[in-house]
């Protein structure tokens, strides 16, 4: 969802009161206008998403996992994930543990890459021909974002304790078990998106 599709305030308005009232408060809580559109955003996808289920966002509680993935603990074969960046949202839903990642494709300095990532995808990015590189940097910080999401952890597993392989199949090699996860994504614009999710 681009936000700028919300920036009308009738539309706004519409949209903010079909959601919870803890949506509105976190709406409400942002003091920049650019905070308040992703919250809004973040909603309207929920509710979209939880809409092909027969439920409504206003409906459901949501919850934090350990490590503060998102789920609906009334309905726990639902799952879902969201992520935003810049103007964009993106919101995906399925019968297995998933998560999104989507960034906008900035100027960024390459030894974040070397500092964070697998050594074999810092030297992926530094082969690739100058103006591909920032590109490159964001399919793997995606992906990689995506999968951290999916395994629950998040942030506690470190970036450079996998490792992502690009080709014609999106592999990640992992110590998490037999657990098995697909990988895909795609460009938007100036955005790079990907989403992971666990094979049942």
């Amino acid at each position: 969802l681009n936000t700028e599709s919300l920036e009308d305030v009738e539309i706004f308005r519409r949209f903010y009161e079909e959601l919870s009232e803890g949506r509105r408060h976190k709406i409400d809580s942002m003091r920049q206008q650019k905070g308040k559109l992703l919250a809004l955003g973040a909603g309207v996808l929920i509710d979209q998403g939880l809409q092909e289920y027969g439920l409504r966002e206003a409906e459901v509680r949501i919850a934090f996992g350990e490590n503060e993935k998102p789920y609906f603990p009334d309905y726990p074969d639902i799952h879902f994930n969201v992520s935003h960046s810049e103007k964009m949202v993106l919101a995906v839903f399925a019968d297995t543990e998933i998560g999104c990642d989507i960034e906008y494709i900035a100027p960024i300095k390459m030894k974040i890459a070397k500092r964070f990532f697998c050594p074999s995808e810092y030297e992926y990015i530094m082969q690739q021909e100058e103006e591909k590189r920032i590109e490159t940097f964001y399919r793997f910080w995606t992906l990689k974002e995506s999968f951290m999401k999916a395994t629950g952890l998040g942030m506690k597993l470190a970036m450079d304790s996998f490792c992502i392989r690009l080709g014609e199949e999106i592999c990640v090699e992992h110590e998490l078990g037999d657990a098995e996860y697909h990988l895909e994504e795609w460009a938007e614009g100036e955005y790079r998106a990907a989403v992971c999710y666990l094979f049942p």
